[in-house]
């Protein structure tokens, strides 16, 4: 897709900070990190979100999740971490390209959802 910031990461249009790569996946350093370990995971394929995958994707969705421990580990977060895709309007998906996010550090990342 021409006008997606993370295509063109992948395309090498825009530069990344990257921490892990393969034939299938992109993973690189959140420019406005949210911990001290703040990584995202891309499919190098177009994929809008999660509402949106296909069954040929599975594999690519593996990928990303068998690939976070040792993304999280490698960048300082060995004790845990936490794996979140924002998904949708409702979900906060910010750019509409599939992407998951690797938060950790050496301290605790804090409660799953704020209470209402």
């Amino acid at each position: 897709m021409s006008d997606c910031i993370f295509c063109k990461i992948v395309e090498g249009k825009i530069p990344a900070q990257k921490v892990y790569e393969d034939e299938d996946i992109l993973a690189f350093n959140d420019i406005n990190p949210a911990r001290p370990v703040h990584v995202l995971v891309i499919p190098k394929k177009h994929i809008t979100s999660l509402a949106t995958v296909a069954a040929e994707d599975t594999p690519v969705l593996g990928k990303m999740l068998a690939t976070a421990n040792g993304i999280a580990t490698a960048q300082g977060s060995p004790d845990g971490f936490r794996v979140i895709i924002n998904t949708g309007r409702v979900g906060n998906q910010e750019v509409p390209h599939l992407h998951l996010h690797i938060v950790g550090g050496p301290d605790p990342v804090g409660p799953m959802l704020k209470r209402i």
